[in-house]
């Protein structure tokens, strides 16, 4: 196997930006660790009141808007839509496990 030596410009630049996108992982991690502290208090809260997991009105508006959000960052529609629908199903399990419990 052959090696390839990369010009070390190139190699710093790949290190500057790898580091960045390690830091906006590292945001994203936490971001979303936050977002599900939240998602808990309300799924404690649905349970409290006996309100269902699940609010297809809300997250029909979520998607939409974060559809509309991902159109005006110039990031691919679809692919937010299905992050969002990945989360909301982590939520609504989080949602029933607490209802269950309670």
């Amino acid at each position: 196997m052959t090696m390839t030596t990369i010009d070390p410009s190139v190699q710093a630049e790949l290190g500057r930006l790898r580091d960045s996108i390690d830091n906006i992982d590292a945001a994203v991690v936490h971001m979303l660790a936050e977002r599900f502290k939240c998602t808990q208090q309300v799924g404690h809260l649905k349970a409290e009141h006996k309100l269902p997991p699940a609010d297809p009105s809300r997250e029909a508006e979520q998607i939409a808007r974060l559809r509309r959000l991902a159109e005006s960052a110039k990031l691919d529609p679809a692919f937010a839509e299905k992050l969002l629908n990945f989360v909301i199903a982590e939520v609504i399990r989080h949602h029933e496990t607490i209802a269950k419990s309670a």
